[in-house]
Parts: structure tokens; C-alpha cells; sequence
């Protein structure tokens, strides 16, 4: 068994790598805050097999969701594999595959409907218009730079995301607001959402503004992040069409297990449907 000692280079050159694998900006982020927080653990120690193990069972320890120490542990493994440190990988934790989502984490059409009225009203029309663009369209909080004029003026745009490309349609709708918001904020070509120094919009700044519409909305903020609007988006469109293939497509899933995950209902819904059967006399 060989030992190994993890080096700010590499975490350096780990990130490097991952960039001219065109992975996403959340997902390099995140891989290296996993990475760091890994060597952090360490203080020093060498990487073994039982050291990378122990890191699991720390995660344990400290009642990680097991689906957040799965993550972590890909974040590892990954980097495990570009450092050719293979015999330290460490195995997933065994998760039955849930049925239903919680409740505490479902964004129900009320809720998103106050989330912008209370927008609106604050007088942040960006922050509504942007909620609007993810959950009419199901894009990713990281393809809301290819929210262009040009797009609004075509009624669709190209995303070039993970080694693909694929073409979003955007409602006409939508279009119209998209222009009328360009308008007014003379811009006149290239990204729609910017910061105030005409830079894009990262997802830091509209994960904090989401939360930060919590309060006044009177919604909790474990409900309100972005890609719950594209749950919302995922949920609305296959009762809409009841067509899952479709609905893949325009998420940009290459699988249609991951699709499922989104059309997940609650277990309070669940049992409703349950008790509708008729089954109990």
C-alpha cells in the first residue's frame, strides 16, 4: 500500500485539469472546496486507503446527509484519479433510492408566485425577471449568461454546457419582458443579466438575493434556491405533456433516471394519492 502526500500543487493543477475538461464553474467549485476541506481533515497526515476511509466516517460522525458525503467523495475520488492515486478511492455509501422528496425542500406555485410578487415590490425587477428566465426556460443557474438579446430576439438560444450543445426555446412571453428589461437598462447586445459594473451574474450573487427575498416573502429559504425553479419548471412541463423523453431533452439530461429525480412529489402528496385508491374500507 503506497502512501501519498496531498500538496497545495496539486489542488492547484487538480483545478487546471478541470478546467480543459470544460467542467462547469459550480462544479469545479465545488470539487475543490471538497478537496481543500479533505486536506484540511488531514492536517498533514499522508493519504492512505484507511486515511481517505477515516474521512468518511468523520463525515458520518459529523450526521452529513449521506447524499452530501456521496458528493464529497466524488469531489476526492476524482482527484484521487488525476494524482494516479487509484488504491486510495474510497466507496459510496449505499442509498435505497427515495421515493418522494421533502416537503421542507418543495417550491409549490403559490410559493414562487409570492417570490416575485414580493420582488416586484421590493423594486429588484432583476431578481424577478431572472426567476422568471430559470423557471420558464429550466435552465441552470450556470447557462443564465446565455440569456442574450440576441436570444430574446430569436425566441431561442444555444448552450454550450458539459461537452454538449443544445437549444433552449424561450416563450414569446418571456422574450417580450426580456427586451423590454433590455431597454431599459440600454443594453443593447450580449448578456441580459449583469451587476450593476456590467459584469455577468454570477451564482453566488443570485444564490444570496434569492435568499435574501426569503424573509419578505414569508418562504423558507431551504425551499428557495435556483435550480428548485427548475424543478418547478420540470414538474409543470411533464403535466403539461406527460412526456418524460421530452422533458430529458429539454433539461439537457443525458439520462432519463436523472429526469425522474425531478419529478419526484412529495410524501405528503403520495399518501393522498394513496388514500384515494380506495383500498381501506
Amino acid at each position: 500500500m503506497k502512501n501519498h502526500s496531498l500538496i497545495p500543487e496539486q489542488i492547484t493543477a487538480f483545478e487546471r485539469y478541470l478546467r480543459t475538461e470544460e467542467r462547469s464553474s459550480g462544479t469545479i467549485e465545488k470539487y475543490l472546496r471538497d478537496v481543500r476541506a479533505f486536506a484540511v481533515w488531514l492536517n498533514g497526515r499522508i493519504v492512505t486507503k484507511e486515511t481517505a476511509a477515516g474521512w468518511k466516517e468523520h463525515l458520518l460522525d459529523r450526521h452529513y446527509a449521506p447524499v452530501t458525503i456521496n458528493s464529497m467523495l466524488a469531489a476526492i475520488n476524482a482527484f484521487f484519479r488525476f494524482v494516479g492515486w487509484e488504491d486510495c478511492r474510497v466507496k459510496f455509501l449505499k442509498i435505497q433510492r427515495r421515493m418522494f422528496r421533502e416537503a421542507s425542500r418543495e417550491l409549490s406555485r403559490e410559493e414562487y408566485d409570492r417570490l416575485l410578487s414580493t420582488a416586484h415590490t421590493l423594486g429588484r425587477d432583476r431578481l424577478a425577471l431572472l426567476m422568471e428566465t430559470i423557471c420558464a426556460s429550466g435552465i441552470r443557474v450556470s447557462e443564465v449568461r446565455y440569456i442574450t438579446v440576441e436570444a430574446a430576439r430569436q425566441g431561442q438560444t444555444e448552450i454550450a454546457l458539459k461537452g454538449k450543445i443544445r437549444t433552449i426555446l424561450l416563450p414569446d412571453k418571456l422574450c417580450r419582458k426580456l427586451l423590454k428589461y433590455a431597454r431599459h437598462k440600454k443594453i443593447a447586445s450580449g448578456e441580459i443579466f449583469r451587476t450593476e459594473s456590467g459584469k455577468s451574474l454570477g451564482r453566488r450573487q443570485i444564490w444570496a438575493e434569492m435568499k435574501q427575498l426569503c424573509k419578505y416573502a414569508g418562504v423558507a429559504p431551504s425551499k428557495v434556491f435556483p435550480h428548485n425553479l427548475r424543478h418547478l419548471f420540470a414538474t409543470t412541463f411533464y403535466r403539461a405533456c406527460r412526456d418524460i423523453s421530452r422533458l430529458a431533452d429539454v433539461l439537457g439530461h443525458s439520462s432519463i433516471e436523472t429526469t425522474r429525480i425531478y419529478l419526484l412529489t412529495t410524501g405528503s402528496e403520495q399518501v393522498k394519492q394513496m388514500d384515494q385508491l380506495g383500498l381501506v374500507s
